[in-house]
Formats: C-alpha cells, structure tokens, sequence
C-alpha cells in the first residue's frame, strides 16, 4: 500500500477520534502530549511544536491502548496504527 502522507493521517485520526467522542486538542508548550479526562470528556493533547511524526506517534500510542476491533477504521489507518505498534515495541 502506498504511504499515506502525515497530514492525512492527521485527519484521519482525528475523524477516528470524533467518532469515540474524543477530542484532539494542539497546543504550544513544553510537553510530549497524550491523554487526559477532564469533566467527563476524554481529550488527547498533541504539542504543534513537535514534528508531525511525533504527533502521530502520540496518537498511535494513545489509540492503541483503545479497543478498537468494533470500531471502523479506514482500512490504510489501521494499517499505520499496527505497523507503528510494531516499531514502538
């Protein structure tokens, strides 16, 4: 499969998110980025400092703590999830 360029998988994680009712929020800082709850509502913080890589690593990281088997997800983004698992480990 042809690799996808990282603003499309950007937008497919965040269609992927909208659908858990998860919220992707970019911010500037010192920080990595990840998950949080606040109120009730889940959010997962990505820094727009880091390289988009990174951004991308973070979500992986983050979705693939999810279970995500009943969920449909665009067939080449569930690709990239399981490929990017497999070099995390």
């Amino acid at each position: 499969m042809a690799k996808m360029k990282p603003e499309k998988l950007l937008t497919l994680f965040e269609e992927l998110a909208e659908k858990m009712d998860i919220n992707i929020v970019q911010g500037k800082g010192d920080f990595q980025g990840g998950m949080c709850s606040l109120n009730d509502e889940s959010y997962i913080v990505l820094n727009k400092l880091k390289p988009v890589d990174q951004r991308l690593g973070v979500l992986v990281k983050e979705f693939s703590k999810m279970n995500l088997k009943k969920i449909f997800i665009q067939p080449a983004l569930r690709e990239y999830i399981l490929d990017t698992q497999q070099e995390l480990l």
